[in-house]
C-alpha cells in the first residue's frame, strides 16, 4: 500500500499539473500533448482531483481565493512564476518568445499574456487590482518599450515561496513584527475571556462585517499578549507582535507597511498584536500612525494598552484584564505545587494568595525559584514546610516587584519595632495598620465585607509630624513586619505642569504596585496633597482633579499607601476623612529622647561614659539624634577610641549649626566641657 502524500508533496504535484495546463494554453489548444499529457479538459479534471485529495487547498488555489484573483490573474501569476519553478517551462517560454528575445524584449510581458492566455483583461494590471495592490507582481520598464504592456514582469519572492509551500515572515517586515510563540500560560478566567473574544470574531466573520479591533487593557503586558495568543489558538490563527513605538510616521512608508502586513496576515493566517507603551513620548508621537493603521488594516488586530483608544473609525471592543483574585491565585498555587506540597502548605498558601496577585507565568517562576532555593539548602523539597513557605513568599515578592523606574525608590526595610520610639498610643495605631494589611483578605473576601462595597477597601494612612520624628522609620517597620517592599514615591517626578500628566504618573505607580501590594510612601506629600483650592482658574480645577484621582486610587488600592506630612493642618478635611488611619508623630520629650539615645548606637559600637539622661536634654528629634550619633562615631573612629560625651557634643554643635539653632546652656547642663 502506497504511503499517503504529505501536503507539501501534493502541492508540488498540483503546481506541476497547473504548469502543464498553462503550457498547453500558451502553445494553443491545437498543440499536441507532451509526454503523454492529457488534453486541456483532462488536465482540468486532474487538477480538481488533486485538490480534492489534499488535506487543505493547494497554495495556488488558496492564493486565488484569499485575494480574489480572476482566472486570468491566477494564470498570469503562474506564468511569471513558471520559469522559477521549472526549467522546462522556462525553455517553452524561450521557444515561444524567441523572436522577441532576439529583439532584446523581456521574456514575459503583459502584452504576451494578453495574447496567449484566455479571458485576458486590462484591469489585471491596474494599481488597485490584487496583483499590484498586494505587490505580487512587479513591472520593470525599459527604454523604448511601453512601460505597462511591454515591461518585464517579475513575481514577488514571498509569493513565489508561498506557492511552493514554504512559509516565512517577509523580510521587509522583520524588525517591525515578530512571531509570538503559542502555549503562553493563562488563568481559567482569562481562558473564558479568550473564548468570548474568539466567538465575537467568528460571528463578525460569518456576517461579512469588518472584524472589530480587540483592545486589551489592564496591568501586565505579558498577560495581555498571552490572552491574545489564546484567542488565536481558539481560532487556529498565528500571532505576530509589534510595538507602536516602531511604527513609521511617514504616510508613504506607513501605507507600504500596512499593505505588506495585510498580505502577510492573509498568507500566514495571522493576527497582529500591537503594544502601546506606558505613555512615553515616543509612543504618543505615533498614536496618529496607530489610528491610520487600525483604519486601514482589515485583518484581526489586538491592541494592548492601559488607556482606551479614541478616534478610530473601526469598531473597537475593549476588554479589561484583571490580575487573578485571591481564590483563583489559591487554585493556581495548588495546581503548580502539586497535591502533596499544597496539602503541607495549607494555611500558608492562603496568605500567599491573599497578598500577591501574580500571573500564571510569574507564579510558576516563583515556585521554581523557591523549590530551587530550598533544595539548594539541603532540604528535602516539600518536607520542611516553614522553609518552603518562606522561600515562596520571598520569590513571590521578587516576582511582583513593580517596575517604577524614575518614579519611585525602593527602600530596604531594615528598621524593626525595637528601633522606633513612640508613645504607646502611636505604637498601637501602627500595630493596627499591620493587622489591617495582614487580615484584609479574611475580612474582605472570606467574611464578605468586600462584597458589600468596593469603596474604602484600600488602607490609607497619614503620618503627620515634624521632620525627624520617625515617620519614614515607621513605614520601614511596617514593611519589615509584613515582609513587603517599601517604595518612596518621588514627587518631583510625579507632579507635572502638563494637564493630565500627574494623574497618569499616579496611575502608573498604583498599577505597577498592585501585583505585590507593595507599601507606597508618599514622603512630604504636602506639595501634592494640600488643601483643595477654591476654583479660580483652570489650573485650580485641574489641581483638584489630581487630588480627587489620588483619593480614588488610594481607596481602590489593594495594599497600604502612606502619606507623610510636616503640616497636617494643610490637608483638606475631606481628604482626611477618606484615610483609614491618621497617626500623629509628636516631638519626643526628654524621656523619649533618652530612650532614642539608648537604642541609637549598635551593640558593636564601642562607647565610654555616655550619660543617657544628659543626652536626652538635647532638644532635637530622632532624625537629628541619628545624625549626631553618626558624626560622633566617625570622630571617635578617626581618633581610634570609644565614642564619648565629648564626641557627641562636638557632633551636636555641627548639627545645631546646620539647623541654624543655638545649643543652649540648659541642654548642656551637667556635661563636662
Amino acid at each position: 500500500m502506497s504511503k499517503p502524500l504529505t501536503w507539501t508533496d501534493a502541492n508540488r504535484h498540483y503546481l506541476q499539473a497547473a504548469l502543464a495546463r498553462l503550457r498547453r494554453q500558451l502553445q494553443g489548444k491545437g498543440a499536441a500533448p507532451v509526454d503523454g499529457e492529457d488534453g486541456v479538459d483532462g488536465e482540468d479534471g486532474r487538477l480538481r482531483s488533486l485538490a480534492e485529495g489534499m488535506e487543505r487547498p493547494p497554495a495556488l488555489l488558496a492564493l486565488q481565493e484569499t485575494f480574489g484573483l480572476s482566472p486570468f490573474e491566477g494564470d498570469l501569476l503562474l506564468l511569471v512564476a513558471g520559469p522559477e519553478l521549472e526549467t522546462s517551462f522556462a525553455n517553452t517560454l524561450t521557444e515561444l518568445r524567441g523572436e522577441a528575445r532576439d529583439r532584446g524584449e523581456p521574456t514575459i510581458t503583459f502584452s504576451f499574456a494578453l495574447e496567449r492566455l484566455e479571458d485576458g483583461h486590462w484591469s489585471a494590471l491596474s494599481p488597485e487590482g490584487p496583483l499590484r495592490r498586494w505587490r505580487m507582481l512587479e513591472i520593470s520598464g525599459e527604454r523604448g518599450i511601453a512601460p505597462l504592456t511591454g515591461g518585464s514582469l517579475r513575481i514577488d519572492e514571498r509569493i513565489l515561496h508561498y506557492l511552493t509551500g514554504v512559509d516565512y515572515l517577509d523580510e521587509r517586515l522583520r524588525g517591525w513584527v515578530e512571531p509570538v510563540n503559542g502555549g503562553l500560560d493563562i488563568t481559567s478566567s482569562q481562558a473564558r475571556l479568550a473564548q468570548r473574544i474568539a466567538a465575537v470574531w467568528t460571528r463578525s466573520a460569518g456576517t461579512g462585517q469588518t472584524l472589530p479591533v480587540v483592545e486589551l487593557s489592564g496591568p501586565g503586558k505579558q498577560a495581555r499578549r498571552a490572552l491574545a495568543a489564546a484567542v488565536c489558538d481558539e481560532l487556529g490563527l498565528g500571532l505576530h507582535q509589534a510595538l507602536v513605538s516602531f511604527l513609521p510616521t511617514g504616510a508613504t512608508e506607513l501605507e507600504g507597511l500596512m499593505r505588506l502586513w495585510q498580505r502577510e496576515s492573509a498568507l500566514s493566517s495571522s493576527a497582529l498584536y500591537l503594544e502601546v507603551g506606558d505613555g512615553d513620548e515616543e509612543d504618543q508621537q505615533r498614536l496618529g500612525a496607530l489610528q491610520r493603521l487600525l483604519d486601514g488594516v482589515r485583518g484581526p488586530v489586538f491592541v494592548g494598552t492601559r488607556e482606551r483608544l479614541r478616534g478610530t473609525g473601526r469598531p473597537v471592543l475593549s476588554f479589561s484584564l484583571e490580575l487573578p483574585a485571591a481564590t483563583e491565585q489559591l487554585e493556581l498555587w495548588r495546581e503548580v505545587l502539586g497535591p502533596q506540597r499544597a496539602y503541607n502548605l495549607d494555611g500558608q498558601l492562603e496568605k500567599l494568595a491573599a497578598q500577591f496577585r501574580l500571573g500564571l507565568t510569574s507564579l510558576v517562576a516563583a515556585t521554581e525559584e523557591a523549590l530551587g532555593e530550598v533544595a539548594g539548602e539541603g532540604e528535602e523539597t516539600g518536607e520542611d514546610t516553614e522553609a518552603l513557605a518562606t522561600a515562596l513568599w520571598k520569590a513571590s515578592r521578587r516576582q511582583a516587584r513593580p517596575a517604577l523606574g524614575h518614579l519611585a525608590q525602593r527602600i530596604p526595610p531594615l528598621a524593626t519595632w525595637d528601633d522606633i520610639v513612640l508613645p504607646e498610643h502611636q505604637l498601637a495605631a501602627l500595630r493596627q495598620i499591620a493587622v489591617h494589611a495582614r487580615q484584609r483578605a479574611t475580612v474582605y473576601e472570606q467574611w464578605g465585607f468586600g462584597a458589600r462595597s468596593n469603596r474604602g477597601l484600600g488602607i490609607g494612612a497619614l503620618f503627620a509630624g515634624t521632620s525627624g520624628t520617625g515617620k519614614t522609620m515607621a513605614a520601614e517597620v511596617l514593611a519589615n513586619e509584613l515582609q513587603l517592599d517599601l517604595y518612596r514615591i518621588d514627587l518631583a517626578a510625579i507632579i507635572s505642569k502638563y494637564i493630565g500628566e500627574t494623574e497618569k504618573n499616579l496611575r502608573r505607580v498604583f498599577d505597577a504596585a498592585e501585583a505585590g501590594g507593595a507599601i507606597l510612601l508618599f514622603d512630604e506629600a504636602d506639595a501634592l496633597f494640600g488643601k483643595r483650592s477654591e476654583v479660580k482658574d483652570s489650573h485650580d480645577r485641574y489641581a483638584n482633579i489630581e487630588v480627587s484621582y489620588l483619593l480614588q486610587r488610594m481607596e481602590a488600592y489593594g495594599g497600604l499607601a502612606i502619606l507623610t506630612s510636616n503640616r497636617k493642618s494643610s490637608l483638606d478635611h475631606a481628604f482626611l476623612r477618606r484615610l483609614r488611619f491618621v497617626v500623629e508623630f509628636p516631638f519626643p520629650d526628654a524621656a523619649a529622647r533618652s530612650e532614642i539615645w539608648r537604642r541609637i548606637f549598635p551593640p558593636q559600637t564601642p562607647t565610654e561614659g555616655l550619660d543617657l539622661r544628659r543626652l536626652g536634654q538635647l532638644g532635637v528629634a530622632g532624625g537629628n539624634i541619628r545624625n549626631i550619633a553618626l558624626g560622633a562615631a566617625f570622630r571617635a573612629a578617626e581618633a581610634e577610641r570609644s565614642v564619648s560625651m565629648a564626641d557627641v557634643r562636638r557632633s551636636a554643635e555641627l548639627e545645631y549649626l546646620k539647623l541654624e539653632k543655638p545649643l543652649s546652656e540648659a541642654e548642656l547642663r551637667g556635661w563636662s566641657s
